[in-house]
């Protein structure tokens, strides 16, 4: 039976600035810049309440909460924090596997720790994470490894919660789809279009319809549900794309405008690229356009190489699509080629 843990810091980017100027622990606190036009990266359990969250306007965050205060972002800091963080992980195994600055998945199967306790062991984590940093962290038990990720909300923040593999089938059961990971917002509106809601709708309608009615996804969901899908902890995480972005202070209400912000924006793609030796594995060419609306659009071709014509021509069909509605994001990427021994790696396993 696996054991697998999954450490999800709380409220990561905002708890750093709390540490750090205690005169922000009490209030209303945001990190996404000053500026009107700033979107907010995290927030405060204090913000949340009045309904702040991530990836929502600074406008809209100031709209529901007038005296939230904002600041912007450290990434330093949060790094470094972060590698103390990962530094504690590697304590415990080697099977580690970070989604992000503030969260991983490790598999203690086989750590020695704690007697092999992987309840213990969490335990311990989030203690000398508190310790090492003066941060808090949630944690999430279980011998299924998208099941350890929701149980680490559970008990936010500060908490732990563990799904013994007896209380497996109960905990699947009940679970909204929504919460499973890689079920989005348009797939849950399908899945419940079909009357499927929770796990036991889907064991109900039993493996064969899922799999007509869905294909290989239906048969995937069907085996996450049925606690058949234990998941694997990937060490070495594949890069499959990589952009760059930037919102506008003020919006860009013409496409000359918009074109004109395109080298800044490809210098720094291009920068980003050689830091990680990725220039000669690009694969397509892509533009985002965000309008003054929040609609967001994007258009891409195959390519192997940058080029500012391809991306010129991208951007001009991005934007006919909002009919010379104002822009207030500008992004460009580029897909990743990938080797065939890496292909395999790239299959989402939760």
């Amino acid at each position: 039976m696996k054991k697998f843990i999954h450490i999800d810091m709380d409220c990561f980017y905002a708890a750093v600035e709390m540490r750090d100027n205690p005169a922000l622990r009490d209030v209303p606190l945001a990190i996404g810049g000053k500026s009107r036009r700033g979107v907010i990266s995290t927030s405060n359990y204090i913000a949340r309440q009045y309904g702040v969250r991530s990836a929502m306007s600074n406008y809209k965050a100031l709209q529901l909460c007038p005296h939230l205060v904002l600041v912007p972002g450290r990434m330093s800091v949060y790094k470094d924090a972060s590698n103390q963080i990962r530094e504690i992980f590697h304590q415990y195994t080697d099977l580690v596997e970070p989604l992000s600055l503030d969260e991983a998945y490790l598999d203690v199967t086989d750590s020695p720790h704690c007697s092999g306790s992987a309840t213990l062991m969490a335990q311990e984590i989030r203690q000398k994470i508190f310790d090492k940093t003066g941060l808090t962290a949630s944690a999430g038990v279980a011998p299924i490894k998208f099941v350890a990720k929701i149980a680490s909300d559970e008990n936010k923040p500060n908490g732990q919660c563990i799904i013994t593999p007896d209380k497996i089938p109960e905990f699947l059961a009940v679970l909204p789809l929504g919460k499973i990971p890689g079920v989005g917002k348009v797939t849950l509106e399908r899945l419940s279009a079909l009357q499927l809601k929770t796990g036991k709708d889907v064991l109900d309608k039993g493996e064969d319809w899922m799999l007509r009615t869905l294909s290989n996804f239906g048969y995937d969901l069907y085996q996450k549900c049925a606690g058949n899908y234990q998941g694997k902890v990937h060490t070495e995480r594949v890069r499959k794309s990589l952009s760059v972005e930037h919102t506008y202070e003020f919006d860009l209400d013409t496409e000359q405008a918009c074109l004109d912000k395109l080298p800044g924006l490809l210098d720094e793609l291009q920068r980003r690229l050689e830091k990680q030796n990725l220039i000669t594995s690009i694969s397509k060419l892509s533009v985002k356009v965000k309008f003054s609306d929040f609609v967001s659009t994007t258009a891409d071709q195959v390519s192997d190489g940058l080029s500012i014509d391809v991306f010129s021509a991208l951007l001009k069909k991005a934007f006919a699509r909002g009919k010379y509605k104002g822009v207030r994001l500008l992004g460009v990427g580029v897909g990743i080629k990938l080797d065939k021994d890496t292909e395999g790696q790239l299959s989402f396993d939760c």
